[in-house]
């Protein structure tokens, strides 16, 4: 791997411009057209729009790392159903996940080692996906800010493309 970082900025807006020029009549409602949340892993290999048969405007898709609840999730599903109409929840979690490749004490001490200090949030590292996901679920049902009625979980196979229902 090379030391010499080149930004991404200029291909950026130059796509940025192209998409502008061909950039389609009408707007899209704010509120997604299928009432539906997705909280999904960041990982770059989950091209959610086509995983999940969306198009533009039919989703709010909330991504962090390992598709967490966290304080953050819960703040962005507080808005989504209560200010934007949302109603479904789904959660993407996948296999041969970054998250799942670390420990939290291993992850907070290299930090320690790095900046001197820990963070004081979680890394929110796990073992199983499907574990993960039933935690995620729990966390949702706890939450006094969400509703938890239509929530349902999976976990993409990274291999495979198909999604398990997680129970």
């Amino acid at each position: 791997m090379s030391d010499q970082f080149q930004s991404n900025v200029d291909d950026i807006l130059a796509a940025n411009r192209a998409y502008a020029e061909r950039f389609p009549d009408g707007d899209l409602d704010v509120e997604p057209q299928r009432n539906l949340a997705v909280v999904a892993c960041m990982d770059t290999r989950l091209d959610l729009y086509q995983i999940l048969g969306l198009a533009n405007g039919d989703a709010h898709i909330i991504r962090n790392a390992g598709g967490a609840i966290t304080d953050d999730a819960i703040r962005s599903l507080a808005l989504s159903q209560r200010a934007l109409n949302t109603k479904e929840i789904v959660l993407v979690h996948h296999t041969n996940c970054g998250a799942g490749k670390i420990t939290e004490d291993g992850f907070r001490a290299d930090l320690l080692a790095d900046v001197g200090v820990t963070p004081t949030w979680a890394a929110e590292s796990f073992a199983d996906p499907y574990d993960d996901v039933r935690q995620s679920i729990r966390r949702l049902e706890l939450s006094p800010f969400v509703n938890s009625d239509y929530v349902s979980g999976f976990v993409y196979d990274v291999e495979t493309g198909l999604l398990k229902s997680v129970e």
